[in-house]
């Protein structure tokens, strides 16, 4: 039997605020057989990629990044909201809509030269994921690609990241 992803991808309108349409991964990550796929779709995709370490995005990248990372047999770094991280860090801010926010992790966890896949469960503006991809290369690591669970197209977030290899199991055109 074939697992369609997405059909395990559940929408919450009006969250987190008026006229969102929420895309909701719970339903996946409860179905040991479609989060299992997940993770196997993303080591085929990857497949032939020499990969160091994974570096995951707070807070639902680091359920696959974990997962991922045990599967190919490599490191597992977390990328963190700012504040949040106890030992010496390196931070990389991106623009919101109104403002900044920043994205650290500790200075140690990307050595000189690793390839590192970055991973979160959404692409949405892409500037979380443009952040890390700087933060990656500030660390002195290789971007090897870029991977999501979800891709919302229509909000154009891959234009920044653009220059990296992008892996999206479901795109919401």
């Amino acid at each position: 039997m074939s697992i369609n992803l997405e059909s395990y991808i559940r929408e919450v309108m009006d969250f987190p605020k008026p006229g969102i349409g929420f895309k909701d991964i719970t339903p996946l990550l409860l179905d040991s057989r479609a989060f299992r796929k997940s993770i196997d779709d993303f080591a085929k995709a990857l497949s032939g990629k020499k990969i160091d370490k994974i570096a995951s995005i707070e807070s639902r990248g680091f359920i696959f990044g974990g997962a991922l990372a045990h599967k190919l047999g490599c490191g597992h770094a977390i990328v963190r909201k700012q504040g949040k991280l106890p030992h010496k860090i390196i931070t990389e801010s991106y623009e919101l809509e109104y403002g900044t926010d920043s994205v650290e992790m500790h200075i140690d966890a990307i050595n000189e030269g690793e390839r590192v896949l970055i991973i979160d469960d959404l692409l949405a503006t892409g500037g979380t994921a443009q952040a890390t991809a700087r933060l990656v290369e500030k660390a002195g690591g290789v971007v090897s690609a870029i991977a999501f669970v979800i891709e919302l197209a229509f909000l154009e977030g891959r234009k920044k990241i653009e220059d990296y290899e992008i892996i999206s199991l479901i795109k919401y055109e």
